[in-house]
């Protein structure tokens, strides 16, 4: 039997993988509530996405993906938490606020799923995005989830997690990370 590469799986279930120009390009916002249908249908590939992904790897940090990395340049991402906390759709996200506290921990990403980085990033955000309706909604977002959600809103700003590390530190080979399955720790939880 061949060993396929994480990143070849993910390219098998239609993640749009590094290199492809849609994953350096801004997002398009949606004009909400008039592109509602389209919004809708967006959130609800991405969902479908999510869980065809989460049949061949587990997430124990929760997994997100975004409108891109499915080849839809829209400003859409949806985010599973770890446990059993439901999923987040965001729409049109932006980062409005971030705490001067931060901390490194290792991403993964589904576009190059072959490596792992150290990334720093806020240990709290506070996020507006729209709602359906097109009415704003603001929420804050802390730790893991936090890092979950703006590794997404990245995403949609054509942003990966590599230019967010710290020029010395380059990504390690999956094989070399030792943290699949364990969630995200913080000092003090």
């Amino acid at each position: 039997m061949i060993d396929v590469r994480p990143s070849q799986r993910m390219r098998d279930l239609g993640v749009v993988q590094h290199g492809a120009g849609i994953l350096a390009e801004p997002a398009r916002a949606f004009d909400l509530p008039t592109e509602r249908d389209k919004a809708e249908h967006t959130v609800d590939e991405l969902f479908a996405a999510m869980e065809r992904i989460g049949h061949v790897h587990p997430f124990a940090k929760g997994m997100g993906i975004a409108a891109p990395q499915i080849g839809i340049g829209r400003a859409a991402a949806v985010v599973q938490p770890p446990g059993d906390t439901p999923a987040i759709a965001l729409l049109n996200p932006r980062i409005t606020a971030s705490s001067e506290g931060t901390d490194e921990q290792y991403e993964g990403c589904l576009s190059f799923f072959d490596v792992r980085g150290l990334v720093p990033r806020p240990l709290e955000i506070t996020v507006e995005a729209m709602a359906l309706t097109g009415e704003t909604v603001t929420t804050v977002y802390e730790r893991g989830l936090a890092r979950l959600i703006h590794h997404e809103i990245d995403h949609l700003d054509g942003l990966l997690y590599t230019a967010r590390m710290r020029t010395e530190v380059q990504p390690i080979p999956v094989e070399e990370y030792r943290q699949t399955g364990k969630e995200w720790t913080y000092g003090g939880s």
